[in-house]
């Protein structure tokens, strides 16, 4: 199982490479909506106060992840985004439960660690 677990990586790895960047997508609202897009990162701006990052889990788990943007929250996400648009997300996302998949988000680009 372990072979095919490793095989399954190697191969998401190789398809990011080859699949165009991730791109930002503002919504207005206090949540993220139900169906998330499968290659974009939602940022939840309420009025003028953005409060929320999410994206699908990139594993293909399903899973939505929602990272809290507000600065008094705690565990809190910066986001940026450079001149092409292009979203960067620090710290990294590791997810202690379910897929456990620990990754950064880098100019729209998954980097799997």
């Amino acid at each position: 199982m372990a072979i095919l677990n490793r095989l399954f990586s190697y191969v998401q790895r190789k398809a990011e490479a080859l699949l165009p960047p991730r791109r930002l997508v503002v919504v207005e609202g206090d949540s993220l909506p139900h169906d998330m897009p499968m290659r974009s990162i939602v940022l939840a701006r309420d009025g003028t106060e953005d409060w929320c990052v999410g994206l699908r889990c990139p594993c293909g788990c399903g899973r939505t992840i929602e990272l809290l943007v507000i600065k008094e929250a705690k565990p809190r996400w910066d986001y940026s985004i450079d001149k092409d648009g292009l979203p960067s997300l620090m710290p990294s996302i590791w997810l202690k439960s379910g897929c456990k998949s620990h990754f950064w988000l880098k100019k729209g680009r998954i980097h799997w660690m």
